[in-house]
């Protein structure tokens, strides 16, 4: 086994929205997609264009972990919440919130950026 760490496609977006250029991908007929994939989820077309992903998206959904995976159980207890940025939805954590605090709703609007919790980076939401 290697040393060498292999980056990802998702590693590859998770960079990207680091560095504020998030995109999502598109098929020629039109469908969108994320996370990253060499195949369109809808129709199979293997020809995806990057697109950008809008500065802004609605949460429409979020609950509180309280149990989290091992690798970030240092951070629980969180909110994870889902956030639609135009035609697609993603999946992350919200920052800089208490998780006992329900001023938070669905509605409210995100930007969506990385994070990363030890070795273990993933899609984070700040409130705008």
């Amino acid at each position: 086994m290697s040393d060498e760490s292999v980056e990802t496609a998702f590693d590859t977006f998770l960079n990207a929205l680091a560095d504020g250029k998030g995109y999502y991908l598109k098929c020629m007929n039109g469908h969108a997609s994320l996370p990253p994939r060499y195949g369109c989820p809808d129709c199979g077309a293997t020809d995806l264009e990057r697109q950008p992903l809008p500065d802004v998206g609605e949460i429409v959904a979020m609950t509180t972990i309280r149990v989290p995976a091992p690798a970030f159980a240092e951070a629980a207890p969180y909110v994870l919440a889902v956030a639609k940025f135009g035609p697609v939805r993603l999946t992350g954590r919200l920052l800089n919130i208490d998780p006992d605090d329900d001023t938070v709703e669905s509605g409210a609007l995100v930007s969506a950026t990385a994070s990363s919790v030890g070795d273990e980076s993933f899609v984070a939401f700040e409130l705008r």
